[in-house]
């Protein structure tokens, strides 16, 4: 069940992170000729996909160094709370040749994917077989269906906050595995309870900073 409900964070964090790939992908190919751009399509995804997964896989590895779950998790925080008050730009150069957008779609993709890769990091809990199984899942629908995922999450703005709640919740555990916090978090009611304030902290905070946004918006529309 543990296995399960990791695999499934991964595959959410993916989609709520990444689920925009498909547009970078579109425009880095967008002035190619018809038959190349399903090349570029293809060929940047695959190395996209293969700098994340050893990207991730060495986050993975670097997380078992002392300390590092805690900064992690801190970080981790740090990103759901962004990804409820940020909205994300897509300022992509469309590639001249079809090498040239194979190389934006991976340059691209790996900017983008920081805060992905950590987060994959942080849910796997030290499983390379769950970070790989992550990337076969979510990678297809990310690709050929993330413009579909796009337009859930305009329609249902509720997805962006789970996708916040499911970072939050990975950060939470990170920071209780910590293993010189144990003795803190050795009562379960004082773990599950912390786990639930930085979920439900990092929810309020961010939705109260985009509803400040919006309305600081409204108000210099309206003064015009």
């Amino acid at each position: 069940m543990e296995f399960l409900t990791a695999l499934l964070s991964i595959v959410i964090i993916d989609l709520i992170l990444a689920g925009d790939n498909a547009i970078v992908i579109g425009l880095a190919a967008r002035n190619l000729p018809k038959h190349q751009q399903k090349k570029a399509v293809i060929w940047g995804t695959v190395g996209a996909v293969v700098i994340r997964a050893l990207a991730t896989l060495f986050v993975v590895w670097l997380l078992n160094v002392p300390g590092l779950l805690l900064v992690g998790g801190i970080l981790l925080v740090w990103i759901a709370y962004k990804l409820l008050v940020e909205e994300k730009s897509h300022d992509v150069e469309a590639g001249g040749s079809l090498w040239e957008a194979i190389r934006t779609v991976i340059i691209a993709d790996a900017l983008m994917g920081l805060d992905n890769v950590l987060a994959v990091a942080g849910a796997a809990h030290g499983s390379f077989l769950l970070v790989i199984l992550g990337l076969l899942i979510s990678v297809p629908i990310m690709v050929w269906g993330s413009t579909l995922t796009l337009k859930w999450i305009e329609r249902f703005p509720i997805m962006i906050t789970i996708g916040a709640g499911v970072l939050a919740w990975t950060a939470s555990k990170m920071i209780v595995e910590e293993p010189f916090l144990d003795q803190y978090f050795a009562n379960p009611v004082v773990k599950y309870g912390f786990e639930v304030l930085v979920i439900a902290g990092v929810i309020a905070a961010g939705t109260l900073k985009k509803k400040k946004s919006e309305n600081k918006l409204e108000t210099k529309a309206a003064n015009g």
